[in-house]
Formats: structure tokens, C-alpha cells, sequence
């Protein structure tokens, strides 16, 4: 069902806030429109942690970025979870609320990895109907991140694009384009990148994430989402194409998990981004 609240686009250029950089936010201006958060790691009464994300929220809006929803759990999602992210998302007053189409848990284990889905009508009814009760739970729409993957089901019965698309066309969610995501999992399903982004709802999607990879090697042919390394041309690449594409401005950010560096090498990378995404929006 369409979700009483929709979701204005924000143009800006930003960062996934790590805590090597808290320095850096609190004590200089940082160059950025916004900040990412992992919504997991804040989600701690009274935590020192919260109190940062407060004072580097007076200077810079920030996006709430989860890691275990588990939008894809066949059991529905865990109240106490929703609950602690509905606190955080009033104490905050995020841009937006985001998280992965996945699932890490069962009703007794959660496995901190980002599973894949069956791409199904079974799944894709699943997901739909936790992302109605996630949406009114918060009160505000949300966004959904493409994930990386690895392998594919026998089951499948459609693409992952068409699976998304149908997701926001029932739930009224939006996404977030992970295009080093689709470029992991082009290369390593061997689909086409540009059918990918040819088949998605584009006016939908309201944030664009960036990030390193681990190359194939031959010993392993697959390539692996790490976030522990810049950038590569293929995903700038990727990147231009899907911001010419784009319907309206989108916020796009860097991801950094692993070897994070000095918070200026990550800014050089970011001005690349700004640099694309300018260019864009200039008419031919």
C-alpha cells in the first residue's frame, strides 16, 4: 500500500560517519551535506555514542542506516528492534530511515551477515508485508538498499530489479541504489549492469551509496563487498551513468568500514562524486 508519507529528494554529498573521524566532526567543519550512521550502534540509552551522533546532529543532517531488520525474516521483525529504532529516529530526526533488502535472522539466531533473498513471489509477499509494518511502526517511509550478492536460488522466479521494483509499487518504500552493489553482483552473476538499472522505478530512489570492493582473483572468481578500499572506475563509471539517468537529485555517500583512512583522502574521493554529480545535472 502506498505510505502516507513520501519522501522529498536531497541532493547532497556526505559520509558514513565512523567513529576514527568523531575528532574531526566535532571539532572542525567537515565539507559535507550530511552523515550516514549505522542505526545499530546508537541504538543504546544514554550510550556515549548517542550523545556524539547529538552534537555532530546540530551541525550536519543525518541518515539512519540499519544492518539488522531482517526485512526478509518469514517470522515478521522483531518488536523490540523497531522499538529501539523508533526512539533513535525521534531523538534524531533523521533525513530519512534505510536499511537492506535481506535477512539475518531466524526466530533464535541472528547471523550479523546480510543473506540473500529468494527472488519469489513468496519472498517478495514477506517482504512487502514487513515493510508495511516497519513503515507505520515509524510513521514515515522508508528506504531499501539493493544488497551484494553471491549466489542465486533455483527458485527465482524474476530479477532482482523486478523484485525491487514490485516492493516499492506495493509498499510505497524507496531505495537506495548501492551501485557497487550492482556492479559486485553484475560481475558475478554475469547479468547486465545497465538492463539492471534500466529496470528499476529510478524516480524512487533517494540515495546512492559508494564503496571498495575486493577484485576477483583466481582462486576465488568472485568479487567480494569488503568497504575497505577506494573506489574503482568501474563504479565511477557506473555511478555517472545512473546519475544521468536519475529523475531528480539524490543523496549519494561513501561507505568505509575496513582501513579507514585520514578523513581528507576520503574527502578527495567525495569531490569525485560531487564532481559526477554536477556534470549531470548540467543540460547537454
Amino acid at each position: 500500500m502506498e505510505h502516507q508519507h513520501s519522501i522529498a529528494p536531497f541532493g547532497g554529498i556526505g559520509l558514513g560517519l565512523r567513529r576514527t573521524h568523531y575528532e574531526d566532526f566535532l571539532e572542525t567543519d567537515v565539507p559535507v551535506d550530511f552523515v550516514e550512521v549505522i542505526s545499530e550502534n546508537y541504538m543504546i540509552e544514554g550510550g556515549k555514542q548517542l550523545r556524539i551522533l547529538e552534537e555532530v546532529r546540530a551541525k550536519h543532517p543525518v541518515i539512519l542506516h540499519g544492518v539488522s531488520m531482517s526485512i526478509g525474516s518469514a517470522g515478521g521483525l522483531d518488536s523490540d528492534h523497531l522499538g529501539k529504532l523508533k526512539l533513535l529516529e525521534q531523538r534524531i530526526d533523521p533525513l530519512w530511515v534505510s536499511d537492506h533488502l535481506c535477512w539475518t535472522r531466524t526466530s533464535a539466531h541472528n547471523s550479523h551477515d546480510l543473506l540473500p533473498m529468494p527472488l519469489t513471489e513468496e519472498a517478495l509477499s514477506a517482504v512487502c508485508a514487513n515493510i508495511d509494518h516497519a513503515q507505520n511502526a515509524l510513521g514515515r517511509a522508508m528506504l531499501f538498499e539493493n544488497p551484494s550478492s553471491y549466489l542465486t536460488f533455483p527458485e527465482d522466479e524474476m530479477s532482482e530489479w523486478e523484485f525491487l521494483s514490485e516492493m516499492t509499487r506495493r509498499t510505497g518504500c524507496y531505495l537506495l541504489l548501492d551501485v557497487n552493489n550492482i556492479y559486485v553482483s553484475a560481475r558475478n552473476h554475469g547479468f547486465s549492469a545497465d538492463d539492471y538499472l534500466a529496470g528499476l522505478p529510478l524516480d524512487r530512489v533517494r540515495q546512492i551509496h559508494l564503496a571498495g570492493h575486493d577484485p576477483a582473483t583466481k582462486e576465488r572468481p568472485v568479487i567480494i563487498d569488503t568497504h575497505d578500499r577506494a573506489v574503482v572506475d568501474g563504479v565511477w563509471d557506473l555511478y555517472a551513468k545512473a546519475i544521468a539517468m536519475l529523475p531528480q537529485p539524490v543523496a549519494t555517500m561513501i561507505e568505509r568500514d575496513e582501513d579507514i583512512p585520514p578523513l581528507p583522502e576520503l574527502l578527495t574521493e567525495l569531490d569525485r562524486a560531487r564532481g559526477i554529480a554536477n556534470e549531470a545535472m548540467v543540460p547537454a
